[in-house]
C-alpha cells in the first residue's frame, strides 16, 4: 500500500510539473501571436496596406530585391544594382500604392 501510495503521488507531482510548463508555454505564445499580431497590423497601418499573408510576403520580397540592389552598388556593378532597384521600387510601389 505505502509504494502505491508513493508512486501515485509522484505522478501527481510529475503531471502537475508538466501542465505548468505547458501553460506557461501557452501563454508565452498566446502572448508572442499577440504581439506579432499588432506588429502587423501597426505597420499595414501605417504602409496603407491590407495586413494580409500576401501583403508581407510582398514586402519581404520588395525589401530584398532593394538589398540585393545595395549590394550590387557595393560591389560597384551598377547595371545589376540598377536592375535590382527599379525591381524592388516596382514592387513596392505597386504594394503601397
Amino acid at each position: 500500500m505505502g509504494v502505491d501510495g508513493f508512486f501515485e503521488s509522484l505522478g501527481e507531482a510529475v503531471g502537475a510539473v508538466i501542465r505548468f510548463i505547458v501553460e506557461g508555454m501557452s501563454g508565452f505564445f498566446g502572448m508572442l501571436g499577440g504581439a506579432v499580431n499588432s506588429f502587423i497590423a501597426g505597420m499595414s497601418k501605417a504602409l496603407g496596406v491590407t495586413p494580409s499573408l500576401l501583403s508581407i510576403v510582398v514586402l519581404i520580397v520588395g525589401l530584398w530585391l532593394l538589398y540585393l540592389a545595395l549590394r550590387a552598388f557595393i560591389r560597384r556593378s551598377i547595371i545589376a544594382g540598377m536592375i535590382w532597384l527599379v525591381l524592388g521600387l516596382w514592387l513596392l510601389s505597386g504594394l503601397i500604392g
